[in-house]
């Protein structure tokens, strides 16, 4: 595939931003979130013989660009420009716009053969490298008519939800649905205040893309069913009697069979390595008073469960992974209003999380422990996109500039979950071929 950039602008918010609000002060999840690009792709067919000239097409940029225009008029930090680890600039600098024509390749041939490292052509910036701005935006034109809008946050500013959030926002908008919006909240800073960072870098281990291969894996859902079902399945040891055992939730299980998957590709001594698996929460629900969706930021804690501290080299496969996905189930209800206000909230008063933090976080850069992220996108707004030509065909995330690391998206049937998986190239090759992660995935890899 071969896009060609045939113009750029810059959006401006359609309004100024007030003296009072232009000056956007981060907040220390803010601080803590790497420095990287969260990208996302909306895929439209536009199969409507009107909608393939040349003309809708104008009209279809206009239309974005005058919505984009208004959306950034209440989401005017991301217009704005980073200053230093604490503040946006909301000066109305406005945001990248770029049109670009996708040459050799038709969207149909992207949606049923999808190539991670291709789709980051779709994209307005390169995501190998530190997110420099805080959005950009590209759209990108099919020869069939068919387009399909590249979208790049920079995490310094935003978790997935409030991406989304905007995404929501801004499409809304386009369809003249204005009445429908509800504008954002900007009181992070006030809930989690800035810390002086002394140095600390949250993006350490941002690589460059050809250090890593991302491939892109779609799990069954009953397939996903059956592996709930299989890892309850405990010996009386575990469960006597008539006592109940809590479900496993598909997060918990799929995140298990994934870290086994990728011990056994990477032949990793779990009891004589520190492992960890990582996975961001949404605080929103979880803080007191609970937050609603369109609260804008960073609202996420990177839970994390230690594998080697509690292994048994001699249980079963299966008994391991109900253990392990029971254990990643306790780390997560652990994030509670308590937590947050003794840890989250606390980082004026007491150095003791943020140490924790960057020890974390200089061990692994050390190349000392071997860690797996695992983000979990599924249930949030993705399809909720409709600028007045249909909810996308598809939306996608791209070639990931990080090493280990797996989103988790729903596919649009709701049938299944889409993985997009980031290695390096000789994990990945045993990976990809071993026959337990393959009984897995659904036919339409």
């Amino acid at each position: 595939m071969k896009v060609q950039v045939i113009s750029k602008e810059i959006i401006k918010p359609s309004s100024p931003t007030p003296d009072h609000l232009r000056r956007y002060q981060l907040s220390f999840l803010d601080q803590i979130s790497p420095r990287a690009y969260s990208p996302f792709i909306y895929y439209y067919a536009l199969n409507d013989s009107e909608n393939k000239s040349n003309d809708n097409i104008l009209d279809i940029s206009d239309k974005l660009k005058k919505s984009l225009s208004k959306a950034l008029s209440l989401f005017y930090p991301l217009a704005g420009r980073f200053t230093d680890d604490y503040f946006v600039e909301c000066n109305d600098d406005g945001v990248p716009y770029f049109q670009a024509l996708v040459l050799k390749k038709q969207l149909s041939d992207v949606l049923k053969n999808p190539i991670p490292v291709e789709l980051n052509d779709l994209l307005p910036f390169p995501i190998d490298e530190l997110a420099r701005l805080p959005l950009g935006i590209q759209l990108n034109v099919f020869s069939c008519g068919g387009i399909a809008i590249g979208v790049c946050f920079s995490h310094r500013i935003a978790d997935a939800l409030s991406c989304l959030e905007f995404t929501r926002s801004w499409m809304t908008m386009a369809r003249g649905e204005e009445s429908k919006v509800v504008p954002p909240t900007f009181i992070s800073a006030s809930l989690f205040p800035p810390k002086y960072m002394d140095g600390f870098d949250p993006s350490f281990s941002l690589l460059k893309k050809n250090t890593i291969i991302t491939k892109l894996f779609v799990f069954d859902s009953r397939k996903l069913e059956a592996l709930r079902a299989k890892y309850v399945e405990k010996t009386s040891r575990e469960i006597t009697g008539n006592s109940k055992q809590r479900r496993l939730s598909r997060f918990e299980a799929l995140s298990t069979f994934l870290w086994s998957r990728f011990v056994a590709a990477t032949n990793l001594d779990v009891a004589r390595t520190f492992c960890a698996i990582f996975y961001p929460v949404n605080i929103r629900p979880r803080i007191d008073p609970p937050l609603p969706e369109n609260s804008f930021g960073n609202y996420y804690h990177a839970c994390a469960t230690f594998p080697s501290s509690y292994v048994n080299s001699t249980e079963e496969d299966n008994e391991y992974c109900f253990g392990l996905a029971k254990k990643i189930g306790e780390e997560l209800r652990k994030i509670d209003k308590d937590f947050i206000e003794d840890h989250l909230q606390a980082v004026e008063k007491s150095n003791e999380y943020f140490d924790s933090l960057r020890k974390g976080t200089e061990r692994f850069a050390r190349g000392e422990g071997v860690g797996l992220a695992l983000s979990s996108l599924c249930s949030f707004p993705l399809y909720e996109a409709d600028f007045g030509c249909g909810k996308p065909a598809w939306v996608s995330s791209a070639d990931r500039c990080f090493q280990n690391i797996v989103a988790l998206l729903d596919n649009k049937k709701g049938n299944g979950i889409e993985a997009y998986i980031s290695l390096n190239p000789d994990d990945m090759a045993r990976f990809e071929v071993d026959k337990e992660f393959l009984s897995l995935l659904s036919l339409q890899n």
